[in-house]
């Protein structure tokens, strides 16, 4: 691949003209990658509900014409100036936020949020110039979250690439990068359930199964899935759910539902849908004394969290989390290792495959709600 360094490569990718419209496979032109830029040659990405939110455009400022897609694997085709911790062959997971390394919170064991990559969904260039890599005939299609992986070739800041062994099949590891990374964090990493417990997990979507996977690698004994989609409950069996309930069976509020189920409430839960009615329930779930709520979804921007003060002095704990505390560049290779180590299962995420010319056919899947995780080849 060095024969194109330093060149600008005509590629095809999937162009989103306008909001909500069929996404177009075009001839675009990347241009080669700047200090601290990476180019690289996707070879799979998969559609995540990020992308179909922001191609909606219905809540949030409209960026068009724009390449989506930020969960994917490829290979490093060429490397910018001052990069020196990623070569030309190296297999990569592209990461919708990043890791300077340099920055506070980089520096804090405890923090995953770095201040200059953190996630920033409204801008279209890369942060070195304020220029984007793509463009046709001469005017800029714009970026996504740093990633745009609808494209066979992508240029990506250092920062936000974690380099993982080459012999992790991508067309798998490639879901870790952002949704099943996120709910399954959530778990081992936040809310961290003891052997024996029992979990409550709000939402079984792909970010709610994975912490539920999460939970079963932990070796919680109850594991309570809660969603109003009962077509979720067979599904989630795979995943280690063990115990199903549907809100819209009850007349009194879920949370009164569980503590009932488990004696007092559960001792840890995850909350993956973003409803703020959820997100109180999930915290008021748990069982005083030692009970931990750990919010995932993403509220309406104008939702307020309302719960007693004495919850809270009764000594249960809320928490939040971004990516699943994981920083990417340092954190995300392990967890690629879990699965080569048959710790962590990630077919059973994969619910769809199409070539990258019927890219169109994933949104009209998640739509639809039939899939999970829908892989898409970009080399046809």
């Amino acid at each position: 691949m060095a024969s194109t360094a330093g060149k600008v490569i005509k590629c095809r990718a999937a162009v989103a003209w306008e909001a909500g419209k069929p996404l177009v496979i075009e001839e675009v032109e990347v241009a080669p990658p700047q200090a601290m830029e990476v180019r690289i040659k996707i070879l799979f990405t998969s559609l995540c509900h990020t992308d179909v939110y922001f191609w909606e455009a219905k809540g949030q400022k409209p960026v068009f014409p724009r390449i989506f897609g930020h969960e994917a694997g490829g290979i490093v085709e060429s490397v910018g100036e001052g990069v020196t911790d990623l070569a030309p062959g190296d297999y990569v997971l592209p990461v919708f936020t990043g890791e300077c390394k340099d920055c506070a919170h980089c520096k804090s064991e405890e923090s995953n949020m770095c201040t200059l990559l953190r996630i920033n969904t409204d801008r279209g260039v890369m942060i070195r110039d304020g220029q984007s890599r793509f463009s046709i005939h001469g005017k800029p299609i714009y970026h996504f979250v740093g990633t745009s992986t609808f494209s066979e070739f992508t240029v990506v800041h250092v920062g936000c690439l974690a380099k993982i062994n080459p012999d992790a099949p991508l067309d798998k590891v490639c879901v870790l990068s952002c949704g099943i990374s996120t709910g399954l964090g959530a778990t081992l990493n936040v809310a961290k359930p003891p052997k024996g417990s029992s979990v409550a997990v709000f939402g079984l979507g792909a970010v709610g199964l994975a912490a539920a996977e999460g939970a079963r690698i932990a070796g919680a004994s109850r594991i309570i899935g809660v969603d109003v989609n009962p077509r979720r409950f067979l599904e989630a069996k795979k995943f280690g759910v063990n115990e199903f309930v549907n809100p819209k069976d009850y007349q009194k509020p879920i949370q009164e539902v569980l503590a009932e189920m488990t004696d007092g409430g559960v001792d840890r839960s995850i909350e993956c849908t973003g409803n703020i009615d959820a997100m109180i329930s999930a915290f008021e779930c748990v069982h005083d004394g030692w009970g931990v709520a750990v919010l995932v979804g993403v509220p309406h921007k104008d939702a307020v969290f309302k719960t007693h003060p004495m919850n809270v002095l009764n000594e249960r704990t809320l928490k939040g989390t971004f990516f699943g505390n994981y920083k990417p560049r340092s954190d995300i290779p392990a967890v690629v290792e879990k699965y080569m180590n048959k710790e962590l299962e990630l077919e059973k995420f994969i619910t769809h495959e199409v070539p990258f010319s019927e890219i169109n056919k994933a949104f009209e899947y998640m739509l639809k709600g039939d899939s999970l995780r829908c892989i898409i080849r970009m080399q046809e």
